[in-house]
């Protein structure tokens, strides 16, 4: 064997003499367990080591072997081990109900000495073959989960990463990313069993939506300095110049998703949101004026989390609000500017809402030197 592992085999039978043979042919090349009944044979096959092949009589007084069969194949624990009967029911019909049970083989007895080891050894190799089989399978199993999951942090470190590089030219504070991917992400979880959500805020879509959420203000890097860093109120032109940076985030999307062979979920729910985060549930929003039902999930639910955190967050144009008035506010604002079930949620959670803005907060040295940058930048 050449130090390799000695094969196990279980022999049962209760003829004491079958039982001395059958050992005695085995013993030189393989270790060997014995089992003079149907229950010592399962609690064998269940203990460690277990045999890696079972040598099944079939007439046996209790428990017969077709029975031991059937248990053995049943249990999940013992269902790979190779069964092979050995008997003296030499009917057709015996041999194809001992196959349909689960039996790798079915020999007659009188037993012919080579054929029996001939066969041990034909189905301990494939067994060698299915266990290697399945622990390679296992090995790339892990290797894909291990790949998926540098995959799934890669995504979320690039979202992370493009949403701050739009932030950098913002007067807003550099944690409103933070804040505002987990207010979606609860705001979501608090509404995926209400029906009108139920279908889509499944497990995986909540997920991708806090993935995506970081992308929702991609686009203000397409506007320029002296609008997007003015301290005062836009004017009408400004504030036109300034809308159009739902159209650059879905643009900058559309051009990333336009370099890969397919669709991806992320990206698309990242389009959805920078697109369409600034609409309102009575139309009256921007880019498309959209209205209800029409406006992506997606994007409704960011408009929620987007308007409470610019609310609570100090601004060059405003200090902040605090956490009541800002949860007055978006209850004005419901079914006109927010959907009305979103901001029922929004209400049942708002304390929750809090905790992250607390959680999350800039400090005050931060908020400072954003303010310095954007000063500077605009004069």
């Amino acid at each position: 064997m050449n130090g390799a592992r000695r094969n196990t085999v279980l022999v049962v039978d209760d003829t004491p003499a079958n039982v001395t043979l059958l050992t005695g042919l085995l013993t030189s090349r393989y270790k060997t367990k014995i089992a003079t009944n149907g229950d010592k044979a399962l609690r064998i096959a269940n203990t460690d080591p277990m045999p890696d092949l079972i040598l099944l009589d079939i007439m046996m007084p209790g428990m017969d072997g077709y029975e031991v069969c059937t248990r053995l194949k049943q249990a999940p624990q013992t269902q790979h081990i190779p069964v092979i009967f050995l008997t003296a029911k030499t009917d057709v019909e015996d041999e194809t109900r001992g196959l349909a049970l689960g039996a790798v083989d079915y020999i007659t007895k009188p037993i012919s000495p080579p054929i029996l080891l001939s066969r041990v050894e034909a189905q301990l190799e494939l067994k060698a073959a299915r266990d290697a089989l399945h622990d390679q399978n296992a090995m790339l199993e892990r290797k894909v989960q291990e790949r998926t999951h540098e995959l799934s942090v890669l995504q979320d470190v690039v979202m992370v990463a493009m949403g701050s590089l739009a932030e950098s030219r913002d007067p807003e504070t550099g944690n409103h990313i933070r804040r505002t991917q987990q207010y979606v992400k609860i705001l979501a979880q608090q509404l995926c069993d209400h029906p009108r959500f139920r279908s889509y805020l499944t497990p995986e879509n909540i997920e991708m939506l806090s993935k995506s959420a970081p992308l929702h203000d991609i686009g203000k890097v397409g506007v320029p300095d002296h609008i997007l860093l003015k301290p005062g109120k836009l004017t009408a032109e400004e504030f036109e110049q300034m809308k159009k940076h739902t159209n650059y985030g879905r643009d900058a999307i559309v051009a990333a998703e336009s370099t890969l062979a397919s669709e991806t979920s992320f990206l698309t729910c990242a389009r959805e949101i920078a697109y369409s985060h600034q609409e309102k549930w009575d139309g009256s929003g921007y880019p498309e004026g959209l209205a209800g039902d029409v406006i992506p999930i997606s994007a409704r639910l960011m408009a929620v989390a987007d308007v409470y955190d610019a609310l609570i967050s100090r601004r060059v144009y405003k200090p902040p609000f605090p956490h009541e008035k800002a949860v007055a506010i978006l209850k004005e604002g419901q079914g006109t500017h927010f959907d009305p079930d979103m901001i029922e949620a929004f209400l049942s959670i708002s304390d929750a809402f809090y905790a992250i803005a607390q959680q999350f907060a800039d400090s005050q040295r931060a908020v400072e030197s954003k303010a310095g940058i954007s000063q500077e930048k605009s004069t």
